[in-house]
């Protein structure tokens, strides 16, 4: 007998484990799965509403006493450079973007590794093997792209996982050389990615999270024409001092009410 799935996606919470932008607190996040004919349809409606992809799923930050984590995102048609960004896109002028299929490599693998033992070496992907990569490179139900750089010499120096959205491209995952801190390449990556959307005629470049009171995250506030998604709605970034008090445990609503006010498609909503 033939099973079908059911239409309206399924909405799950993990366990709680620490949390890897502020000490001393604990994450937990609300994900779903992407699957079938409606997967791009369903990652467009919930990209513009906070959620991230990770290979087939969705997920966001749920966590039962903070809101710090805020998907961010650039306005394309408002953003300009800071003149240090500026001078970030001219000390990087020699590279060659290529953007293919979402393929995993040995060299993409190697600077992957580089990166991680350089930046991240206490966290949570540090441990990733070359299988574990292809997949996160590779298990994409959507239309994502592996965009290159290379210097003029062929040498492979960054990598962005990214996602093809019907407002934007989405920067799911990106790593670069670690040795040549002078580059900057993570901001430039960031900035090249602000030129694709608008050659493509995209309005928004999503960044992720930015989470307030995370070094980690901290740079992403350094962009012009951000926005966050916060309160169920996108608004200017502003003051980032203004965003301290989200990690009010009175700040956070139940889950069953953050499902409630999650808005799907047309074409999966329940039918009564």
């Amino acid at each position: 007998m033939r099973h079908t799935l059911p239409l309206a996606p399924q909405f799950y919470v993990t366990a709680p484990q620490p949390c890897p932008y502020l000490d001393g607190r604990m994450e937990r996040k609300l994900f779903t799965a992407l699957q079938g004919d409606t997967a791009e349809t369903l990652n467009d409606a919930l990209s513009k509403q906070g959620f991230r992809r990770s290979q087939n799923v969705l997920y966001r930050p749920s966590c039962a006493d903070c809101t710090a984590c805020l998907s961010a995102r650039i306005r394309v048609a408002d953003f300009k450079p800071s003149r240090s960004q500026r001078r970030c896109m001219k000390r990087n002028a020699d590279l060659v973007r290529s953007a293919n299929s979402p393929w995993a490599t040995e060299e993409q693998f190697a600077l992957f590794r580089r990166y991680l033992d350089s930046r991240h070496a206490d966290g949570g992907m540090a441990d990733m093997d070359i299988f574990e990569f292809a997949a996160m490179i590779e298990e994409t139900p959507i239309r994502s792209r592996v965009v290159e750089y290379q210097d003029a010499a062929g040498t492979l120096k960054g990598v962005c996982l990214t996602d093809v959205l019907d407002d934007g491209v989405s920067m799911v995952y990106s790593f670069y050389e670690p040795d040549e801190a002078f580059r900057s390449f993570g901001t430039y990556i960031i900035l090249d990615h602000v030129e694709i959307a608008r050659a493509a005629g995209l309005p928004y470049v999503y960044l992720g999270y930015w989470v307030p009171g995370s070094q980690k995250m901290g740079y992403k506030a350094g962009f012009d024409a951000l926005e966050v998604y916060h309160g169920g709605a996108w608004q200017d970034l502003g003051d980032p001092a203004d965003y301290e008090g989200e990690t009010h445990p009175l700040s956070v609503d139940p889950i069953a009410e953050q499902v409630a006010r999650i808005s799907l498609p047309d074409t999966m909503r329940t039918k009564g």
